[in-house]
């Protein structure tokens, strides 16, 4: 049975993680394996690997074929020095010993390498966000400047007139109030008592009602005249 040596890819879409897996040449990329040697998250910065590396050792010992990228991983632990410097030991060119020392001497140069590398990545993480600290304070700087430079024009306006109301009124002399004259108060006219009109109407109406001396005469009379004419 041919065995592979691949990613088998896990997590949630937009951020997987991987595992690295012994598994039959022959099976899906995510269905059953023969066992897991360890894990690959390109989501941090170094990317996580975690690899056992002497069981990965054993399976390429046994005829096990690393994909391209598992390949990659495996170079990046040690696992593929390692297993270069067991095949010397097979052919006596090495003892175990040697192949220990060896390959203890690459992890320490690979460990600081990635120590040094963390060390200048957390080192640009800081030294940017103390540029977007800085280039925060100067806007804000710059707009504190701008809006008191706004306000004080109209604070340097105000001032000068405060100050020549101030000098009006105490330059101005003191006055003496002029006397005010009352004016003379007219007597109204003194209301005329009118006659009383009863009396006039009293006598019109006696007039009215006397008879004259022509009107005393009978009627009679004034009939019997033409009778004597004739």
């Amino acid at each position: 049975m041919p065995v592979r040596i691949r990613l088998q890819r896990h997590g949630k879409k937009g951020k997987p993680f991987y595992w690295v897996v012994a598994a039959d040449s022959r099976a899906k990329r995510d269905g059953k394996y023969l066992e897991k040697l360890g894990i690959y998250n390109p989501n941090t910065n170094p990317a996580t690997i975690e690899i056992n590396v002497e069981h990965s050792v054993r399976w390429l010992q046994n005829g096990a074929q690393p994909s391209e990228t598992a390949k990659r991983i495996l170079s990046y632990k040690g696992v593929l020095l390692k297993h270069h410097l067991l095949a010397g030991v097979r052919k006596g060119a090495l003892t175990e010993e040697q192949v220990e020392e060896k390959f203890n001497a690459w992890l320490e140069e690979k460990e600081k390498a990635i120590s040094n590398k963390v060390q200048g990545l957390d080192k640009l993480q800081a030294d940017a966000l103390a540029k977007a600290l800085k280039a925060e304070k100067e806007v804000s700087d710059k707009r504190a400047a701008a809006a008191a430079a706004a306000d004080a024009p109209a604070v340097e306006e105000e001032a000068p007139q405060v100050e020549e109301a101030v000098e009006e009124v105490v330059s101005a002399p003191v006055t003496e109030e002029a006397p005010v004259e009352e004016a003379p108060v007219e007597e109204a006219p003194a209301v005329e008592e009118k006659a009383p009109e009863a009396e006039p109407a009293k006598e019109n109406k006696e007039e009215a009602a006397a008879p004259t001396a022509a009107d005393d005469k009978p009627a009679s009379e004034d009939a019997e005249t033409p009778k004597e004419e004739k």
